[in-house]
């Protein structure tokens, strides 16, 4: 029987696994993105017991290769033009195996010290490498927190603002009304359900996607006449259908004027905030009260790692911070210490920091930047080549790496041209509607992805037409 607790085994084991990870890594290019497996395929290997004795890692090492590889949709494949991005690297995989080596629960600073505080300062650097607001430093009157999702993020902003909105006005939640565009994530409906949010108004878009100012506060005025109250309108910079730009400043200056809290979900565009040029985009974040990205969307930092800011920290802490006596120290009675207990849902907090501090360290702010700006350019190119194809369209304006476009004969023709670039599963796109209109989503901007990968799916996309 082998010992599960065999340091000199695991030694032995780890380097195997490194190995298997980096020719698994290296090897995707020869297999298709999406695996010919169906409903059960992968449950139909694996006995119908657990075992009862231990078995060798051998044994373990050989299912990787016959049952979960084989199971998978490659996410980190070159080829990768679905969704967003679910990005990682080398400095971010063995930074989760440090931190799991590590095994430590940072629910409080006294629980893991380094886990608090190099998650602070890696946020703060975030700060002014992304041009934030300078507010928004755990050194000033906000502070940032990593999160599981931006999910996690938008819930936890909405039920700061529901607390807050019942203590300035005295509402209850099924009262209150949250708002956001119609194109925006499902996880902000999401989000207000689970908050108890009472309303919820999905609010029109411009002709280019993006949610208009005067749909809003006609929404708004709407409301407080039949004598509900607004407490929560949320922008986004970068929709998962289109990435449409919601206008920040114009959705902040209403926000504010109404006394609602304010929250921005980058969850995608964030990461591209990292190129000065492209901040513009997100102008008005002054008037903001908490903001969300995903570096493990696209900056090469694996899955689990969303960024919330808020700009001042204290509803946040007041709302979610409950102190038992088994959770009570002399660090976190001082004040002068961050616990990350009170900054989410979740007591516990894992040390995802570790993995964005060596991405960050690994590749460099130029090393970073060089990359988001080629996927950018690439992107450029891609919807130039489509404009020149008679048969193609430009379906909305692609301000980052995202390109939607069409069929010009219509959706159904859209449809089956998405269906036909799926089809080997050599390439992968995601098909979506905006009403009854089809159109394809194509985005550029996996760590493997390099500009042959594009230019060969042009020529497949050309040889379907």
């Amino acid at each position: 029987m082998t010992d599960p607790l065999d340091l000199d085994a695991f030694r032995e084991n780890g380097y195997q696994l490194i190995d298997w990870i980096a020719d698994y890594l290296g090897g995707l290019e020869d297999r298709p993105v999406l695996e010919p497996v169906s409903p059960g395929d992968v449950r139909a290997k694996m006995p119908a017991a657990a075992p009862r004795t231990g078995e060798p890692f051998s044994a373990l090492m050989r299912d990787l290769d016959e049952i979960v590889a084989p199971g998978m949709t490659h996410w980190q494949h070159p080829n990768w033009f679905a969704y967003f991005p679910a990005s990682s690297s080398p400095a971010s995989i063995l930074a989760e195996l440090a931190a799991a080596g590590i095994g430590a629960q940072g629910m409080l600073w006294s629980t893991g010290p380094a886990i608090t505080e190099v998650e602070s300062h890696v946020l703060d650097w975030l700060v002014d490498l992304t041009g934030a607001p300078q507010n928004w430093k755990t050194t000033s009157t906000g502070g940032g927190v990593i999160q599981i999702s931006a999910s996690d993020s938008t819930h936890t902003a909405l039920v700061v603002a529901r607390e807050e909105c019942r203590k300035r006005s005295g509402a209850s939640a099924e009262q209150m009304v949250a708002y956001t565009s119609s194109q925006a994530h499902s996880s902000v409906e999401k989000g207000a359900i689970v908050a108890g949010f009472g309303h919820i108004r999905l609010i029109d878009v411009d002709e280019e996607f993006a949610q208009r100012p005067d749909a809003l506060q006609a929404a708004i005025e709407a409301d407080i006449a039949a004598g509900l109250t607004p407490a929560f309108v949320c922008a986004a910079v970068g929709t998962t259908g289109t990435t449409a730009i919601d206008p920040v400043r114009a959705i902040g200056e209403i926000g504010r004027a109404h006394d609602m809290w304010v929250h921005v979900d980058a969850a995608y565009a964030g990461s591209a905030m990292m190129c000065p040029e492209f901040r513009r985009l997100q102008d008005g974040l002054e008037l903001v009260d908490s903001y969300t990205f995903n570096p493990h969307k696209w900056l090469f930092t694996s899955w689990g790692c969303s960024v919330f800011w808020v700009a001042d920290r204290k509803p946040l802490i007041d709302t979610l911070s409950i102190a038992p006596p088994y959770l009570r120290n002399a660090a976190t009675d001082s004040g002068d210490v961050i616990d990350y207990r009170d900054w989410h849902v979740p007591l516990g907090h894992h040390f995802r920091a570790l993995k964005l501090w060596w991405v960050l360290r690994s590749f460099g702010v130029e090393g970073i930047q060089s990359m988001l700006r080629a996927h950018i350019s690439w992107a450029n190119d891609f919807a130039t080549w489509v404009e020149d194809q008679p048969e193609l369209e430009i379906f909305a304006p692609n301000p980052l790496a995202l390109v939607c476009f069409r069929h010009r004969g219509g959706s159904e023709a859209t449809q089956a041209l998405a269906t036909a670039i799926n089809a080997d599963g050599s390439v992968y796109v995601t098909p979506s509607l905006i009403g009854d209109d089809a159109f394809i989503r194509v985005s550029i901007g996996s760590t493997s992805t390099e500009q042959r990968h594009v230019l060969a799916f042009q020529e497949k996309i050309k040889a379907l037409l």
